[in-house]
């Protein structure tokens, strides 16, 4: 009987590595990808937040505090003007903006119009830089440096939205005391000019607020620590901030790389403790300038802030998204 033939053994398949070529094409395209997520997808993924933070009075009862920031509006951004007008429906009872509204000279009327319904409750306000002057391209470098020189583009219409805010209701607490009752709280509120540009004036509202006051509240646009010492040494209870743009380009595992101010990173976003007993919120915005339309691990957002009594305790911070309404037009 003739033996069974031995089959032949197969030569070991062999995977090529990629070429150089292969390679910088590959990290280009994840490049490419990249870049088209941060300015088509994640710019436009506005998210609301919700935070818990015990900074009352004891006996006061819990108040919903609205925090937007850094709207940076252009007149035909549709999508984002949509979604801003949503917000109205979580009925707060107190409106914070910290600035930067305009990115173009003729988004007032836009500006006005997202705000709609929220311009009808209890606001107060400061501005920021980008209320004051228009966007310039930059070098982007020049943010990992905190003293960089900085330019400034043509003046924008503040006078007109500072107008528009008023006449509706709105206060403005750029350098003075304001003091009001909403749903039930009495509210100390003080606020300084942007600091970004050296327009604080914080001896204009120094010294410290109503003791009688269940809330006693700072505002500015960029937290500066110079500005936030002084709050604290006041007696504030909280301090909102904006300008950050929570970093606006983070790194997964790392976060933000810079926050255009002399703030350290871990204070980038969200809630903080500052001083012994001052708590410090920093909003990462809704926007970004026109000259950089991207966010990457950190997307636009406003914050509903449940303030409580001190004895009941923070919750953790929680996160929501809040999709865009489905017929709003892409920008």
């Amino acid at each position: 009987m003739a033996q069974a033939r031995k089959s032949a053994p197969r030569a070991a398949t062999q995977i090529a590595a990629p070429t150089p070529s292969q390679a910088i094409a590959g990290v280009a395209a994840a490049g490419v990808a990249g870049i088209a997520y941060a300015t088509l997808v994640e710019r436009n993924a506005f998210a609301l937040r919700h935070q818990t933070l015990s900074i009352l009075e004891p006996g006061a009862t819990p108040l919903r505090v609205l925090h937007i920031s850094d709207l940076h509006m252009m007149p035909g951004q549709r999508l984002k003007q949509a979604w801003v007008q949503e917000l109205a429906g979580l009925q707060p009872d107190l409106v914070i903006n910290t600035g930067d509204n305009l990115a173009h000279p003729q988004a007032v009327p836009a500006v006005v119009q997202a705000l709609g319904g929220l311009l009808a409750v209890p606001g107060l306000f400061v501005f920021g830089s980008n209320d004051y002057f228009g966007p310039k391209p930059k070098n982007p470098f020049k943010y990992f440096k905190k003293n960089h020189q900085r330019t400034h583009g043509e003046p924008l219409p503040w006078q007109d939205l500072r107008a528009a805010f008023t006449e509706r209701g709105w206060l403005d607490a750029t350098h003075s005391v304001r003091e009001l009752e909403v749903a039930g709280v009495r509210v100390a509120a003080a606020g300084v000019d942007d600091p970004h540009i050296g327009r604080d004036r914080y001896e204009t509202i120094e010294g410290r607020p109503n003791p009688l006051a269940h809330l006693r509240l700072g505002l500015t646009h960029s937290p500066e620590p110079r500005v936030l010492d002084k709050f604290a040494d006041d007696g504030y209870d909280l301090v909102m901030a904006g300008h950050t743009h929570g970093g606006q380009l983070c790194l997964p595992f790392f976060g933000a790389l810079v926050t255009n101010c002399q703030l350290d990173r871990s204070r980038v976003k969200g809630p903080s403790a500052w001083g012994a007993s001052m708590k410090l919120h920093v909003s990462a915005g809704l926007g970004t300038s026109p000259y950089a339309p991207a966010r990457f691990c950190c997307r636009p957002e406003a914050t509903l802030l449940t303030l409580t009594p001190v004895k009941n305790g923070d919750a953790e911070y929680d996160h929501e998204d809040s999709l865009p309404p489905v017929n709003a037009e892409a920008n």
